[in-house]
């Protein structure tokens, strides 16, 4: 008799997965799960290079901005660059969102270029998603590809490249950037 209340219990759990997962509140949802897991502050950058010792960032390569125009890479040599490879349909991405949004806010008016750019493939997804969320920061679509500077197994990733033209921060998963550690990093020398 208990293995008809386990199977019926299971069915429950199962059809309520479905459900979200078929009217695509799935992510949305996951998303707002992991933001508050951001929220508590137990998800922070490690503000060290693990992976990339310093190498020198490519700065070949285009984007389309929300008005359609190209963007190049050069045109942000000598600024320090704050770049988030994001889309839509990945929950962690979500989730990481506005704590960059509140992190650009506290960081406007140093001399920081943040590069937020959407893999999604239709570009209109992403700009109404930022619209709708009310993010101060724009966005760029990938368009024309990544260069091998921002080549990546996962998303999101986040990288910092100095104005001498160096990565100096690569992190592949979401995490709360909006930390004082990581502003004063941000902010500061990279020597």
């Amino acid at each position: 008799m208990d293995w008809k209340k386990e199977i019926k219990s299971w069915g429950i759990l199962l059809g309520v997965f479905a459900f979200l997962y078929f009217t695509g509140l799935i992510t949305p949802l996951m998303g707002g799960l992991q933001s508050l897991l951001l929220h508590t502050g137990l998800i922070k950058p490690k503000i060290t290079l693990e992976n990339k010792t310093a190498e020198a960032f490519d700065f070949s390569g285009q984007f389309l901005d929300e008005q359609g125009d190209r963007v190049g890479l050069s045109q942000y040599r000598g600024k320090t660059l704050f770049i988030n490879l994001w889309a839509t349909w990945c929950p962690p991405c979500r989730a990481e969102m506005p704590h960059i949004a509140e992190l650009y806010k506290k960081t406007a008016n140093n001399d920081l270029v943040f590069l937020m750019i959407a893999l999604d493939d239709d570009f209109e997804k992403s700009k109404k998603f930022v619209q709708d969320k009310k993010f101060p920061f724009p966005i760029v679509h990938a368009a024309y590809g990544l260069n091998p500077s921002l080549h990546s197994q996962a998303i999101p990733t986040t990288l910092v490249v100095s104005p001498e033209g160096k990565i100096v921060f690569y992190q592949e998963g979401m995490s709360n950037f909006d930390t004082k550690e990581f502003r004063d990093f941000l902010t500061g020398s990279f020597d």
